[in-house]
């Protein structure tokens, strides 16, 4: 893009921000302008932090005080400066505004994934996507990428597991508000254990009642009762010898009564069948939590592990276990709901939004108060803040016969988007 595109724009996002009157579709019009404007300023960056590249061996320092950023954040420039190097018709792209350069970092963590050979030949594909990477979403791209990693991978990913196992760590401190903190990364085999024990925990503590502490944002509704439910897990001994000799004190009491021992809480994972994907791809196993596990290392946990199958097709869930249809008996969805919608959606459904499927609540499209029943073709995925726009701020939706959702804005505006699908962009 040249200097006077780079103006152009510019310009045009000025005109926008001092038009207090523009609709929904200007404002998305600036957004895109940001966008590219912002894209080619990161081009010029990695330019400019290869040339330093070039005369410092130590970069990193320099850039982090010339940006105002951590060492961290000046590495990982560093690193997407020697990506945007080895790929240059994505380089192209970047200064083109056509994409991002979250687009580059993927590339750049897909690429760790290997060793030094199969990561040139992923580099040489990741220029060959560079189509893929102007139509689609960082999410599409890094989804793609990824197919790329696998074929590539004559271990099915088992070297990645090991590393990933070599690489766990825990640490904990005391912030300035007196508030000790955890933080913990575990492999993912590990990890969807972990969740399950959590999850298992937080039915066994909260299943009937919260306590009046919990926030009422859905996120940080979970991530409360996620830190209780940990706390109980950690200290499950102790707590319950204690309660064996007497009352628990008061400094660390749960907010809720000591529960009865849950069951440990077994892994769960869905296997998702899509059959109008191509056969290559196969059935996607998906967990409670964004991992990925070696297909050879699935078998082992299948023993110790609910397993749940759906099969979709052009927006149709054609098979999914339990009760999907719970009519008017229910306002809140069930788990087997969820699972089977997982089959369809990776994210909010509202189109452009990337908040995690797992982080959404279902939402009734004919509204519980209106009579809306709470059935799987009555239920979509969507973020607290898009939920909060269509019960608040006049967002209507509905859904055709394959999940087509056209979305209504209050200025008038109207936003259709094709059955929902899980194939990865070709």
């Amino acid at each position: 893009m040249e200097i006077a595109a780079v103006v152009e724009r510019v310009g045009a996002i000025a005109s926008v921000r001092a038009d207090s009157s523009a609709g929904v579709d200007l404002i998305e019009s600036g957004l895109v302008a940001v966008r590219e404007v912002q894209a080619w300023c990161d081009a010029q960056h990695a330019g400019l932090v290869e040339q330093l590249g070039r005369v410092d061996s130590f970069p990193e320092q320099r850039i982090a005080k010339a940006s105002k950023k951590s060492l961290g954040q000046a590495a990982k420039t560093t690193e997407r400066s020697k990506t945007l190097t080895k790929t240059p018709e994505l380089a192209d792209a970047l200064g083109d505004g056509a994409i991002t350069a979250d687009h580059i970092d993927a590339v750049t963590r897909a690429s760790k994934k290997l060793n030094a050979t199969k990561r040139g030949e992923l580099l040489d594909r990741a220029n060959a996507l560079v189509d893929v990477a102007r139509a689609g979403t960082v999410d599409e791209f890094t989804r793609r990428l990824d197919l790329e990693v696998n074929r590539l991978q004559d271990d099915d990913g088992l070297d990645r597991l090991d590393r990933q196992r070599r690489n766990v760590r825990a640490r904990s401190w005391v912030d300035t508000d007196g508030m000790w903190n955890l933080s913990a990364k575990f492999d993912p085999v590990t990890g969807i254990k972990i969740a399950a024990r959590i999850d298992a925990m937080i039915q066994a503590m909260f299943g009937e009642t919260v306590p009046d502490t919990c926030p009422d944002d859905p996120i940080e509704k979970q991530r409360y009762l996620a830190a209780h439910a940990t706390a109980r897990l950690l200290l499950d001994e102790a707590l319950h010898n204690t309660a064996d000799n007497g009352a628990e004190s008061a400094d660390t009491a749960s907010p809720t009564p000591p529960p009865a021992r849950p069951r440990p809480g077994k892994p769960e994972y869905v296997v998702v069948i899509d059959a109008d994907a191509p056969d290559r791809t196969g059935p996607v196993a998906e967990f409670s939590i964004p991992v990925e596990i070696p297909a050879r290392v699935l078998a082992t946990l299948a023993g110790d592990a609910d397993v749940h199958a759906v099969v979709v097709r052009n927006g149709i869930v054609l098979y999914a276990p339990g009760e999907l249809n719970l009519g008017r008996t229910t306002r809140l969805a069930n788990r087997a709901q969820r699972r089977a919608l997982r089959g369809l959606y990776r994210h909010c459904a509202i189109p452009g939004c990337t908040v995690a499927y797992d982080r959404c609540k279902l939402h009734h499209v004919i509204w519980w108060r209106n009579q809306g029943r709470t059935d799987l073709d009555n239920l979509l995925p969507v973020c607290s803040v898009h939920h909060t726009k269509i019960h608040n701020d006049g967002w209507h939706i509905e859904l055709g016969p394959h999940r087509q959702l056209t979305l209504t804005r209050p200025d008038g505006s109207v936003h259709t988007t094709a059955p929902p699908g899980r194939r990865t962009a070709a």
